[in-house]
Protein backbone atom coordinates (compact mmCIF):
# COMPACT_ATOMS: atom_id res chain seq x y z
CA UNK A 1 0.00 0.00 0.00
CA UNK A 2 1.24 3.47 -0.92
CA UNK A 3 -0.66 6.62 0.04
CA UNK A 4 0.48 9.70 -1.92
CA UNK A 5 0.24 13.22 -0.52
CA UNK A 6 -2.12 14.12 -3.38
CA UNK A 7 -3.65 12.69 -6.54
CA UNK A 8 -6.41 13.23 -9.07
CA UNK A 9 -9.97 11.95 -8.55
CA UNK A 10 -11.26 10.67 -11.90
CA UNK A 11 -14.58 8.88 -12.50
CA UNK A 12 -16.43 7.46 -15.50
CA UNK A 13 -18.08 10.82 -16.20
CA UNK A 14 -14.67 12.41 -16.65
CA UNK A 15 -13.55 9.61 -18.95
CA UNK A 16 -16.69 9.84 -21.07
CA UNK A 17 -16.31 13.62 -21.40
CA UNK A 18 -12.83 13.12 -22.86
CA UNK A 19 -13.97 10.29 -25.14
CA UNK A 20 -16.69 12.53 -26.60
CA UNK A 21 -14.10 15.12 -27.59
CA UNK A 22 -11.85 12.47 -29.11
CA UNK A 23 -14.80 11.50 -31.34
CA UNK A 24 -15.59 15.12 -32.25
CA UNK A 25 -14.24 17.44 -34.93
CA UNK A 26 -12.07 19.41 -32.51
CA UNK A 27 -9.16 18.24 -30.41
CA UNK A 28 -7.81 21.73 -29.74
CA UNK A 29 -8.94 25.35 -30.12
CA UNK A 30 -12.57 24.26 -30.15
CA UNK A 31 -15.79 24.89 -28.22
CA UNK A 32 -14.79 23.14 -24.99
CA UNK A 33 -12.16 25.81 -24.28
CA UNK A 34 -14.67 28.66 -24.31
CA UNK A 35 -17.10 26.60 -22.24
CA UNK A 36 -14.46 25.85 -19.62
CA UNK A 37 -13.38 29.50 -19.51
CA UNK A 38 -16.97 30.60 -18.95
CA UNK A 39 -17.39 28.11 -16.12
CA UNK A 40 -14.24 29.41 -14.46
CA UNK A 41 -15.32 33.03 -14.81
CA UNK A 42 -18.80 32.29 -13.48
CA UNK A 43 -17.48 30.25 -10.57
CA UNK A 44 -14.87 32.76 -9.40
CA UNK A 45 -16.97 35.84 -10.07
CA UNK A 46 -14.54 37.30 -12.60
CA UNK A 47 -15.62 38.82 -15.89
CA UNK A 48 -13.16 36.87 -18.01
CA UNK A 49 -11.04 33.72 -17.95
CA UNK A 50 -8.23 32.68 -20.31
CA UNK A 51 -7.29 29.00 -20.30
CA UNK A 52 -3.71 27.98 -21.06
CA UNK A 53 -1.47 24.92 -21.12
CA UNK A 54 -0.22 25.08 -17.52
CA UNK A 55 -0.32 27.07 -14.31
CA UNK A 56 3.17 28.32 -15.11
CA UNK A 57 1.97 29.58 -18.50
CA UNK A 58 -0.86 31.37 -16.67
CA UNK A 59 1.63 33.15 -14.42
CA UNK A 60 3.85 34.05 -17.35
CA UNK A 61 1.16 35.65 -19.51
CA UNK A 62 -0.25 37.44 -16.46
CA UNK A 63 3.15 39.06 -15.89
CA UNK A 64 3.38 39.93 -19.58
CA UNK A 65 -0.10 41.42 -19.57
CA UNK A 66 0.83 43.46 -16.49
CA UNK A 67 3.74 44.93 -18.42
CA UNK A 68 6.51 43.41 -16.32
CA UNK A 69 9.79 44.04 -18.11
CA UNK A 70 13.52 44.46 -17.72
CA UNK A 71 14.42 46.11 -14.41
CA UNK A 72 10.94 45.81 -12.88
CA UNK A 73 10.58 44.27 -9.42
CA UNK A 74 7.73 42.03 -8.30
CA UNK A 75 7.30 41.25 -4.61
CA UNK A 76 6.35 37.67 -3.81
CA UNK A 77 6.80 34.98 -1.16
CA UNK A 78 9.76 32.60 -0.91
CA UNK A 79 7.43 29.85 0.38
CA UNK A 80 6.11 28.65 -2.95
CA UNK A 81 6.93 26.57 -6.00
CA UNK A 82 9.62 28.15 -8.17
CA UNK A 83 7.16 29.04 -10.95
CA UNK A 84 5.73 31.89 -8.85
CA UNK A 85 9.08 33.66 -9.12
CA UNK A 86 10.32 32.24 -12.42
CA UNK A 87 7.47 33.94 -14.28
CA UNK A 88 8.96 37.31 -13.33
CA UNK A 89 12.41 36.28 -14.57
CA UNK A 90 10.88 35.14 -17.88
CA UNK A 91 9.85 38.77 -18.45
CA UNK A 92 13.24 40.22 -17.55
CA UNK A 93 12.05 41.39 -14.15
CA UNK A 94 13.36 40.55 -10.70
CA UNK A 95 11.39 38.74 -7.98
CA UNK A 96 11.82 40.25 -4.52
CA UNK A 97 11.11 37.91 -1.62
CA UNK A 98 9.15 39.21 1.38
CA UNK A 99 8.86 37.05 4.49
CA UNK A 100 5.74 35.18 5.58
CA UNK A 101 3.37 35.66 8.50
CA UNK A 102 4.18 32.74 10.85
CA UNK A 103 0.49 32.32 11.70
CA UNK A 104 -0.86 32.06 8.16
CA UNK A 105 2.29 30.95 6.26
CA UNK A 106 1.30 33.53 3.61
CA UNK A 107 3.22 36.63 2.56
CA UNK A 108 3.14 39.27 5.29
CA UNK A 109 1.72 42.65 4.14
CA UNK A 110 4.00 44.45 6.60
CA UNK A 111 6.99 42.79 4.93
CA UNK A 112 5.67 43.74 1.50
CA UNK A 113 5.77 47.42 2.44
CA UNK A 114 9.39 47.22 3.55
CA UNK A 115 10.45 45.89 0.14
CA UNK A 116 8.74 48.47 -2.09
CA UNK A 117 11.14 50.56 -4.19
CA UNK A 118 10.74 52.86 -7.21
CA UNK A 119 11.30 49.74 -9.34
CA UNK A 120 8.37 47.80 -7.84
CA UNK A 121 5.73 47.08 -10.49
CA UNK A 122 3.53 44.41 -8.92
CA UNK A 123 2.76 42.21 -5.93
CA UNK A 124 2.37 38.48 -6.48
CA UNK A 125 0.81 36.89 -3.38
CA UNK A 126 0.47 33.09 -3.20
CA UNK A 127 -2.49 31.54 -1.39
CA UNK A 128 -0.31 28.89 0.20
CA UNK A 129 -2.00 25.49 0.83
CA UNK A 130 -5.32 27.05 -0.23
CA UNK A 131 -5.55 29.54 2.62
CA UNK A 132 -6.22 33.07 1.31
CA UNK A 133 -3.73 35.86 1.88
CA UNK A 134 -4.72 39.10 3.61
CA UNK A 135 -6.05 40.58 0.39
CA UNK A 136 -7.55 43.67 2.01
CA UNK A 137 -4.14 44.78 3.30
CA UNK A 138 -2.39 43.79 0.05
CA UNK A 139 -5.01 45.58 -2.04
CA UNK A 140 -4.63 48.74 0.02
CA UNK A 141 -0.85 48.74 -0.42
CA UNK A 142 -1.22 48.17 -4.15
CA UNK A 143 -3.73 50.99 -4.53
CA UNK A 144 -1.62 53.45 -2.57
CA UNK A 145 1.54 52.55 -4.51
CA UNK A 146 -0.21 52.11 -7.88
CA UNK A 147 0.93 48.49 -8.21
CA UNK A 148 -0.60 45.56 -10.04
CA UNK A 149 -1.71 42.53 -8.03
CA UNK A 150 -1.33 39.10 -9.64
CA UNK A 151 -2.59 36.37 -7.32
CA UNK A 152 -1.15 32.87 -7.54
CA UNK A 153 -4.27 30.87 -6.75
CA UNK A 154 -2.86 27.49 -7.81
CA UNK A 155 -3.79 26.05 -4.40
CA UNK A 156 -6.93 28.07 -3.89
CA UNK A 157 -9.69 27.29 -6.38
CA UNK A 158 -12.85 27.35 -4.25
CA UNK A 159 -11.23 29.19 -1.35
CA UNK A 160 -13.00 32.30 -0.09
CA UNK A 161 -11.89 35.59 1.41
CA UNK A 162 -14.54 37.56 3.29
CA UNK A 163 -17.33 35.89 1.37
CA UNK A 164 -15.77 36.25 -2.10
CA UNK A 165 -14.12 33.47 -4.03
CA UNK A 166 -10.47 33.71 -4.92
CA UNK A 167 -10.28 34.75 -8.57
CA UNK A 168 -12.25 37.99 -8.47
CA UNK A 169 -10.35 40.10 -5.94
CA UNK A 170 -7.42 41.59 -7.90
CA UNK A 171 -6.22 42.57 -11.35
CA UNK A 172 -5.50 38.94 -12.25
CA UNK A 173 -5.55 35.53 -10.56
CA UNK A 174 -3.76 32.43 -11.87
CA UNK A 175 -4.92 28.86 -11.31
CA UNK A 176 -3.33 25.47 -11.97
CA UNK A 177 -5.00 22.20 -12.96
CA UNK A 178 -2.11 19.81 -12.35
CA UNK A 179 -3.41 16.40 -11.12
CA UNK A 180 -2.85 17.19 -7.42
CA UNK A 181 -4.79 20.48 -7.61
CA UNK A 182 -8.47 20.99 -6.60
CA UNK A 183 -9.59 19.96 -10.11
CA UNK A 184 -7.46 18.73 -12.98
CA UNK A 185 -7.19 19.01 -16.75
CA UNK A 186 -4.04 16.86 -16.76
CA UNK A 187 -1.86 19.93 -17.18
CA UNK A 188 -3.44 23.33 -17.60
CA UNK A 189 -4.06 26.72 -16.12
CA UNK A 190 -6.36 29.75 -16.21
CA UNK A 191 -5.99 33.47 -15.65
CA UNK A 192 -9.11 35.28 -14.43
CA UNK A 193 -9.59 39.04 -14.66
CA UNK A 194 -12.36 41.62 -14.80
CA UNK A 195 -10.35 44.00 -16.99
CA UNK A 196 -11.20 43.96 -20.69
CA UNK A 197 -7.80 45.45 -21.52
CA UNK A 198 -5.91 42.75 -19.59
CA UNK A 199 -8.16 40.05 -21.06
CA UNK A 200 -7.29 41.08 -24.62
CA UNK A 201 -3.58 41.12 -23.80
CA UNK A 202 -3.81 37.68 -22.18
CA UNK A 203 -5.42 36.30 -25.34
CA UNK A 204 -2.60 37.71 -27.45
CA UNK A 205 0.18 36.29 -25.30
CA UNK A 206 -1.52 32.86 -25.20
CA UNK A 207 -1.30 32.39 -28.96
CA UNK A 208 1.86 33.84 -30.56
CA UNK A 209 0.69 37.44 -30.12
CA UNK A 210 -1.60 36.90 -33.11
CA UNK A 211 -5.15 38.19 -33.50
CA UNK A 212 -7.97 38.16 -36.04
CA UNK A 213 -10.07 40.63 -34.04
CA UNK A 214 -11.08 43.35 -36.50
CA UNK A 215 -10.95 46.10 -33.89
CA UNK A 216 -7.30 45.30 -33.14
CA UNK A 217 -5.98 44.96 -36.71
CA UNK A 218 -3.84 47.69 -38.29
CA UNK A 219 -4.90 46.63 -41.77
CA UNK A 220 -7.70 44.51 -43.25
CA UNK A 221 -6.95 42.57 -46.40
CA UNK A 222 -9.72 39.97 -46.26
CA UNK A 223 -11.43 37.32 -44.13
CA UNK A 224 -8.20 35.30 -44.00
CA UNK A 225 -6.17 38.18 -42.56
CA UNK A 226 -4.44 38.19 -39.16
CA UNK A 227 -1.64 40.14 -37.52
CA UNK A 228 1.00 39.48 -34.88
CA UNK A 229 0.86 42.38 -32.44
CA UNK A 230 3.06 41.02 -29.63
CA UNK A 231 5.79 38.42 -29.18
CA UNK A 232 3.48 35.77 -27.77
CA UNK A 233 3.76 32.06 -27.04
CA UNK A 234 2.07 28.82 -27.92
CA UNK A 235 0.36 28.38 -24.56
CA UNK A 236 -2.91 27.08 -25.98
CA UNK A 237 -4.80 24.38 -24.10
CA UNK A 238 -6.64 21.53 -25.81
CA UNK A 239 -10.35 20.75 -26.03
CA UNK A 240 -9.46 17.35 -24.59
CA UNK A 241 -8.09 18.93 -21.44
CA UNK A 242 -10.96 21.40 -21.14
CA UNK A 243 -13.55 18.63 -21.49
CA UNK A 244 -11.98 17.00 -18.46
CA UNK A 245 -11.95 20.36 -16.68
CA UNK A 246 -15.64 20.97 -17.37
CA UNK A 247 -16.50 17.55 -15.95
CA UNK A 248 -14.25 18.10 -12.92
CA UNK A 249 -15.81 21.49 -12.15
CA UNK A 250 -19.18 19.78 -11.63
CA UNK A 251 -17.63 17.94 -8.69
CA UNK A 252 -15.57 20.78 -7.23
CA UNK A 253 -17.87 21.60 -4.33
CA UNK A 254 -17.94 17.95 -3.31
CA UNK A 255 -14.16 17.78 -3.54
CA UNK A 256 -13.83 20.86 -1.35
CA UNK A 257 -16.17 19.50 1.31
CA UNK A 258 -14.29 16.22 1.36
CA UNK A 259 -10.94 17.99 1.75
CA UNK A 260 -12.34 20.12 4.57
CA UNK A 261 -13.73 17.06 6.35
CA UNK A 262 -10.42 15.23 6.15
CA UNK A 263 -8.55 18.30 7.41
CA UNK A 264 -10.91 18.51 10.39
CA UNK A 265 -10.24 14.83 11.18
CA UNK A 266 -6.50 15.52 11.16
CA UNK A 267 -6.95 18.57 13.39
CA UNK A 268 -8.98 16.60 15.90
CA UNK A 269 -6.58 13.64 15.90
CA UNK A 270 -3.48 15.77 16.46
CA UNK A 271 -5.00 18.34 18.84
CA UNK A 272 -3.46 16.75 21.93
CA UNK A 273 -0.35 15.20 20.38
CA UNK A 274 2.72 16.90 21.80
CA UNK A 275 5.18 18.09 19.16
CA UNK A 276 2.66 18.56 16.34
CA UNK A 277 1.43 22.00 15.31
CA UNK A 278 -1.63 21.95 13.06
CA UNK A 279 -2.73 24.72 10.65
CA UNK A 280 -5.29 27.26 11.80
CA UNK A 281 -8.47 28.22 9.94
CA UNK A 282 -8.74 32.00 9.90
CA UNK A 283 -12.06 33.69 10.72
CA UNK A 284 -12.27 35.87 7.61
CA UNK A 285 -11.20 33.20 5.12
CA UNK A 286 -12.16 29.69 4.06
CA UNK A 287 -9.29 27.52 2.89
CA UNK A 288 -9.46 25.28 -0.16
CA UNK A 289 -7.31 22.76 1.76
CA UNK A 290 -5.09 21.92 -1.18
CA UNK A 291 -2.37 20.81 1.24
CA UNK A 292 -2.44 19.75 4.86
CA UNK A 293 0.75 20.92 6.53
CA UNK A 294 1.87 20.13 10.06
CA UNK A 295 4.97 21.39 11.85
CA UNK A 296 7.12 19.04 13.88
CA UNK A 297 10.33 19.65 15.83
CA UNK A 298 13.15 20.50 13.45
CA UNK A 299 15.40 17.77 14.83
CA UNK A 300 12.69 15.14 14.17
CA UNK A 301 11.49 16.18 10.72
CA UNK A 302 14.02 14.33 8.53
CA UNK A 303 13.71 11.08 10.44
CA UNK A 304 9.91 11.27 10.50
CA UNK A 305 9.91 11.90 6.75
CA UNK A 306 12.02 8.77 6.18
CA UNK A 307 9.95 6.63 8.57
CA UNK A 308 6.64 7.67 7.01
CA UNK A 309 7.94 7.03 3.49
CA UNK A 310 9.14 3.59 4.61
CA UNK A 311 5.63 2.96 5.97
CA UNK A 312 4.12 3.63 2.54
CA UNK A 313 2.96 7.18 3.26
CA UNK A 314 3.99 9.65 0.57
CA UNK A 315 4.65 12.65 2.77
CA UNK A 316 6.35 15.66 1.23
CA UNK A 317 7.72 19.07 2.12
CA UNK A 318 6.28 22.22 0.52
CA UNK A 319 8.42 24.18 -0.23
CA UNK A 320 12.15 24.82 -0.21
CA UNK A 321 12.40 28.65 -0.06
CA UNK A 322 12.87 29.69 -3.68
CA UNK A 323 15.99 31.78 -3.07
CA UNK A 324 17.79 28.68 -1.75
CA UNK A 325 17.85 27.00 -5.16
CA UNK A 326 21.27 26.98 -6.85
CA UNK A 327 19.96 28.91 -9.84
CA UNK A 328 18.70 31.74 -7.64
CA UNK A 329 21.89 31.68 -5.58
CA UNK A 330 23.79 32.26 -8.82
CA UNK A 331 21.48 35.16 -9.72
CA UNK A 332 22.29 37.37 -6.75
CA UNK A 333 20.12 35.89 -4.00
CA UNK A 334 22.95 34.44 -1.91
CA UNK A 335 22.31 37.01 0.81
CA UNK A 336 18.54 36.57 0.86
CA UNK A 337 17.13 35.20 4.12
CA UNK A 338 13.54 35.24 5.37
CA UNK A 339 13.58 33.95 8.97
CA UNK A 340 9.89 33.07 9.25
CA UNK A 341 9.90 31.16 5.97
CA UNK A 342 13.12 29.39 6.97
CA UNK A 343 11.72 28.42 10.36
CA UNK A 344 8.55 27.03 8.84
CA UNK A 345 10.43 25.13 6.14
CA UNK A 346 12.67 23.39 8.67
CA UNK A 347 9.61 22.06 10.55
CA UNK A 348 7.09 21.52 7.74
CA UNK A 349 5.66 18.15 6.72
CA UNK A 350 2.91 17.60 4.14
CA UNK A 351 0.44 14.80 4.91
CA UNK A 352 -1.84 13.05 2.39
CA UNK A 353 -4.99 14.99 1.54
CA UNK A 354 -7.18 14.40 -1.53
CA UNK A 355 -10.86 13.54 -2.12
CA UNK A 356 -10.33 9.81 -2.68
CA UNK A 357 -8.34 9.38 0.54
CA UNK A 358 -10.37 6.94 2.66
CA UNK A 359 -10.85 7.34 6.38
CA UNK A 360 -9.11 3.99 6.86
CA UNK A 361 -6.07 5.29 4.99
CA UNK A 362 -6.17 8.53 6.94
CA UNK A 363 -6.40 6.63 10.23
CA UNK A 364 -3.26 4.74 9.22
CA UNK A 365 -1.48 8.04 8.50
CA UNK A 366 -2.60 9.44 11.86
CA UNK A 367 -1.45 6.29 13.64
CA UNK A 368 2.02 6.38 12.10
CA UNK A 369 2.53 10.15 12.53
CA UNK A 370 1.53 9.87 16.18
CA UNK A 371 3.82 6.87 16.67
CA UNK A 372 6.87 8.47 15.02
CA UNK A 373 6.55 11.89 16.68
CA UNK A 374 7.18 10.06 19.97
Amino acid sequence: MYIPYGKQSIDEGDIQAVVEVLKSDYLTTGPRIAEFEQKMADYTGAQYAVAVSSGTAALHIACLAAGIGVGDEVITTPLTFAASANCVLYCGGRPVFADIDPQTYNIDPVEIETHITPKTKAILPVHYTGRPCDMEAIGKIAEEQELMVIEDGAHALGAQYRGRRIGSLSHMTCFSFHPVKPVTTGEGGVVTTSSRELYERLLLFRSHGITREVDLLREQEGAWYYEQLELGYNYRITDIACALGISQMKKLEGFLQRRKGLAERYNEAFATVEGIQTPEELEDAESGWHLYMIQVPEERRERMFEQLREAGIGVNVHYIPVYRHPYYQSCGYAGCFCPNAEGFYERALTLPLYPDLTEEQQDYVIEKVTEYIK
